[in-house]
């Protein structure tokens, strides 16, 4: 399973579920740059990997078991210590906010964002559930340019979202609100999409998307 994204921000149960590898990185809701990489390994798969004759060194697992069960204090190679220390202090706000309460953030950020989306008259990418609450998709409205849109937002009002990749490039947009996010970063990025909309000719209401992403949030009685 590839839990980049949503590692630290949606409900993840390995031994329930029971997925035998779960990898993630540093960067997203951990709140870390990037550069560590994580990996969740079942007995089974710990099993099949010490069994297998595929060449590796780097991403060996064993050895690397090996390294933590001689001292948990050491890792088999050079890690990167500073970005293990910055990861430290990034762990310390989830437990002090609370695992469950960061997965319920989550949750408000995307449902926010997808009604601010709907709000404009705009479509969503993705279905409209909190399955993943780290990232919402929209497809960008037919004569608009997909890249000038996500420039303009970052250009004229500092908020920073990404396009699509590979074949959707110029055609969705998306905001991540993964890690350090609050209400108040949503409805500023629905507001300056909407600026940016109406700076392209798209007939959007101003203040629509806005209000409906703040619906959600004075619902629930969180104000940040």
């Amino acid at each position: 399973m590839d839990a980049v994204s949503g590692l630290g921000a949606c409900t993840l149960r390995t031994d329930e579920w029971g997925v035998d590898v779960v990898v993630a990185g540093s960067q997203k809701a951990l709140m870390t740059p990037p550069g560590l990489g994580f990996v969740s390994v079942s007995e089974k798969a710990m099993a099949m990997h010490a069994d297998s004759r595929m060449p590796r060194y780097y991403f060996d697992w064993t050895a690397a078991k090996k390294a933590y069960e001689k001292d948990p204090s050491q890792t088999a190679w050079t890690p990167a210590v500073s970005l293990i220390i910055q990861l430290d202090v990034a762990l310390q706000q989830i437990l002090a906010e609370g695992v469950e309460e960061v997965f319920k953030r989550h949750v408000l950020l995307g449902r926010a964002s997808r009604e601010g989306i709907k709000g404009m008259g705009l479509s969503l990418f993705g279905p409209d559930e909190d399955m993943n609450s780290a990232v919402t998709a929209a497809w960008v409205p037919d004569g608009i340019d997909g890249k000038q849109f996500v420039k303009m937002l970052f250009r004229e009002h500092g908020i920073q979202i990404a396009g699509g990749q590979g074949e959707m490039t110029g055609r969705i947009f998306r905001i991540g609100h993964c890690g350090f996010f609050d209400s108040y970063d949503i409805i500023a990025t629905i507001a300056a999409a909407e600026l940016a909309l109406e700076s392209l000719d798209y007939p959007v209401e101003l203040g629509r998307g806005v209000g409906a992403a703040q619906r959600v949030f004075s619902k629930t009685g969180v104000t940040a």
